[in-house]
């Protein structure tokens, strides 16, 4: 048995995050998913609400050596309580096989994770530009503001930084010719950005073809894919990715179409 293969034999790995939405803890799963370990997604549990009202609380008392969360994804494994995604996908990667132990791999692939974050934080705040805490009608002006330059101009310079990375079609992996928890990341942004923009993504996505095989290849892998399809994904809805067909006007599509 190998290292990687004892350590997925472990005790067993519990994600908390909020129910009926895949949002930030989307990328866990896909990761649990493609690794084939037995995990607990806590938002498909009756006591989901319970266990992050508590978890989340100025009351809790986290584990020795550990701190308290400030917000899900939390991630509980072997006395540890872990929070933020890009640390959890840290702590993950080796364990899961979706990153070597290598230090330098590693950074590079934190780099990418932590790019990925940042694009999904900018699709979160087109429809959320001013607060999170309020609703989408109340701050709809400024989104319609936000989401013409995020479409026009973060979109395609989010995409094209990603296709830099990518040596060729025949390695559709970020970094390195094994496959990463960055490629699951960048899959599942692509698959957000297509949900929330699809008049957008329609016409950019054509520019970036290493993008887009990797995309594909991706999704197309044998247990992503029958996890997609099983009753455990949940699909887009309400959550950081959103379908608002007046944040995706379709001029974008018009003027995108005269630069190519």
């Amino acid at each position: 048995m190998s290292a990687i293969e004892a350590i997925k034999k472990q005790s067993e790995y519990e994600l908390i995050y909020w129910p009926g939405i895949p949002g930030r803890g989307e990328p866990v799963r896909l990761a649990f998913e493609q690794a084939g370990v037995a995990y607990k997604d806590v938002a498909l549990e009756e006591e989901c609400m319970e266990r992050l009202t508590h978890i989340c609380s100025p009351s809790y008392q986290p584990p020795p050596d550990t701190l308290p969360p400030f917000a899900p994804p939390i991630l509980e494994h072997d006395g540890l309580v872990l929070s933020q995604l890009p640390n959890i996908m840290f702590y993950l990667g080796p364990k899961l096989g979706l990153a070597p132990l290598d230090e330098t791999a590693r950074l590079k692939i934190n780099q990418v994770f932590l790019t990925i974050c940042d694009a999904q934080n900018e699709t979160h705040d087109t429809h959320h530009p001013i607060a999170v805490s309020d609703y989408y009608e109340n701050q709809k002006e400024e989104s319609l503001r936000r989401s013409i330059d995020f479409r026009r101009n973060r979109i395609p310079k989010f995409l094209s930084y990603f296709e830099r990375l990518i040596p060729d079609e025949s390695t559709p992996h970020v970094v390195g010719s094994d496959l990463t928890y960055a490629d699951l990341g960048l899959m599942h942004l692509i698959d957000g950005l297509l949900f929330a923009f699809p008049n957008a993504m329609s016409v950019r996505l054509k520019s970036y073809p290493k993008l887009k095989n990797l995309y594909e290849q991706t999704k197309g892998l044998e247990r992503i894919e029958r996890y997609m399809k099983s009753e455990r994904r949940v699909e887009f809805g309400m959550g950081l990715y959103r379908r608002y067909p007046e944040l995706d006007i379709e001029d974008d599509i018009e003027q995108a179409q005269q630069k190519e």
